[in-house]
C-alpha cells in the first residue's frame, strides 16, 4: 500500500487529497509514522523526528494516528488479497507477499492478477496500492519499492540480474549505513558489483554474510512465501507528551494498555502465558521485565495486576517516557474442555459484556475509573479508535 496511513487519512478526508500530510505523534517528541506523497519532496519521512519533518514542511498538515481506521482497512484489503490466493504472508499492515504460483491458470498472468488486485483496492476501498512481480520474494520486494506510487514492475525470471544489477548495494536486505561503508571500502557500491565478483573474493571479505549477499545479488532467494504466520505478541504502549515519575503516575497508563492488550486478546481467540512490561526513561534507556502466569490468560484486570508486580519489583528511579505492556506465549483461546465443565467465571461474563458495549459503542463508552482523566486527556482520538494515538501494532 502507498502512504498507507497518510492515504487513509486522505481517503476519509476529502480535504486532505493532494495537500502535504503527516501522520504521527507529539510535535515535539513523536515520530513521523506516514508522510503523503505530496510531503516527500519536502524530505519529510516516515520514522523520521515529528520535530525535524514540522521544520521541513511548516505548511504539512498533522494529524494523528487513528488506527482502529487503519486496522479495518487493512482487514479490507487482506481479504482481497485473500481473494485471488490463500498464500498471503503479512509483512505489516500495509504489505505482504503472495505467491500466485496455484492461481495463474485461473486468473492468468501474475501481471495481470496484479492490475485487476489493484483495480479492485482503488475501486472498493479507494486506496492507491503498488505491486512487484518476480520469481523471488526479494526482487519482488524491490521491485514493488520502485513501482510507487501507484504503480507495478514485472521482473521476469530471466531479467533478474540485470535488473539488480545497477541498483545501489544498500538495496540488499542485511546492508546498513555501517556495513555499506565497508562494501564501500572494497570497491562494491552497486548490487552487480557483487554479482560479478567470485563467491569465495566475497566471503574471504565478508565471511558467511558474504555468500548470502552474493546469492541475493544474483537473484537467489529460496525462502517461501509463508501464509497465517503465528502472532509472536499482542501489546499497547504510550509515548507521553511529558516524562512521568512515580508508580501512581504510571499506574494509569499501565492500567489502560493491560486492558486494551486483553481486549485484543479476546478479538483474536488468544489467551497469554507471559505478560511482559516495557518503561523507556527520559534518557532514551530501556527496561524490560516480564513474568510467567500460573495459567494462560485474555483478561486485561489480570494482566494490569502482573504489570503492577513488576513495576513494583524495578528498583530504578527516574523520569519515565513511555509505558507498554505486552502478552507472549499466545495460544488458542479454546481450553481442554473436562466431562464436568465448569461455568465461566465472572471475570469471564464481565469481559464479554464489556466487549459487546465496545463493539456497539466504542471502546470508550465505558472505562475503569482511574482512566476517567487519562481519557479526558485525549478523548477524541480515544474515542474513534479504542487506543492510544502511539499504540504498536
Amino acid at each position: 500500500m502507498d502512504a498507507f496511513y497518510a492515504s487513509v487519512e486522505q481517503r476519509d478526508n476529502p480535504s486532505l487529497k493532494g495537500r502535504a500530510v503527516i501522520v504521527g505523534g507529539h510535535p515535539t517528541r513523536g515520530v513521523v509514522l506516514a508522510a503523503s506523497y505530496e510531503a516527500r519532496p519536502f524530505g519529510v519521512r516516515s520514522a523520521m523526528p515529528m520535530s525535524w519533518a514540522v521544520r521541513q514542511a511548516p505548511q504539512a498538515i498533522v494529524v494523528p494516528p487513528r488506527f482502529g481506521a487503519y486496522l479495518e482497512a487493512s482487514e479490507q484489503v487482506f481479504a482481497l488479497f485473500e481473494s485471488v490466493t490463500p498464500l498471503v504472508e503479512p509483512l505489516s499492515l500495509d504489505e505482504a507477499f503472495l505467491d500466485v504460483t496455484a492461481s495463474v491458470a485461473l486468473l492468468g498472468r501474475p501481471g495481470e492478477i496484479a492490475r485487476r488486485l489493484r483495480a479492485r483496492i482503488a475501486r472498493e476501498l479507494q486506496l492507491p496500492a503498488s505491486a512487484g512481480i518476480a520469481s523471488t520474494k526479494f526482487v519482488a520486494k524491490i521491485a514493488s519499492d520502485l513501482a510507487k506510487p501507484n504503480g507495478q514492475r514485472d521482473v521476469g525470471e530471466e531479467e533478474t540480474v540485470a535488473f539488480l544489477a545497477p541498483l545501489p548495494i544498500s538495496r540488499l536486505w542485511g546492508v546498513g549505513p555501517k556495513s555499506e561503508k565497508g562494501l564501500n571500502a572494497l570497491g562494491l557500491r552497486t548490487i552487480g558489483d557483487i554479482a560479478s565478483r567470485d563467491p569465495s573474493w566475497i566471503e574471504s571479505h565478508l565471511g558467511s554474510a558474504g555468500q548470502q549477499l552474493w546469492q541475493l545479488s544474483r537473484g537467489i532467494d529460496p525462502r517461501p512465501v509463508v501464509a497465517d504466520r503465528e502472532a509472536k505478541s499482542i501489546g499497547a504502549e504510550d509515548t507521553f507528551e511529558e516524562d512521568l515519575e512515580g508508580h501512581e503516575l504510571l499506574r494509569p497508563h499501565i492500567h489502560s494498555q493491560a486492558l486494551r492488550v486483553g481486549r485484543r486478546l479476546r478479538k483474536a481467540n488468544l489467551r497469554a502465558r507471559v505478560v511482559q512490561l516495557k518503561l523507556k526513561y527520559a534518557d532514551f534507556s530501556l527496561l524490560t521485565r516480564q513474568t510467567t502466569l500460573e495459567r494462560a490468560t485474555d483478561d486485561g484486570q489480570e494482566i494490569y495486576r502482573a504489570a503492577m508486580q513488576l513495576l513494583g519489583a524495578i528498583e530504578r528511579s527516574g523520569r519515565v517516557r513511555l509505558t507498554g505492556v505486552s502478552a507472549h506465549g499466545l495460544g488458542d483461546d479454546d481450553p481442554q474442555l473436562t466431562l464436568f465443565q465448569d461455568a465461566p467465571d465472572r471475570s469471564h461474563k464481565l469481559n464479554a459484556a464489556l466487549d459487546r458495549i465496545a463493539q456497539k459503542f466504542g471502546a470508550g463508552a465505558i472505562l475503569t475509573a482511574d482512566l476517567i482523566k487519562e481519557r479526558e486527556l485525549d478523548d477524541e482520538i480515544r474515542e474513534g479508535t479504542g487506543g492510544s494515538r502511539m499504540d504498536q501494532e
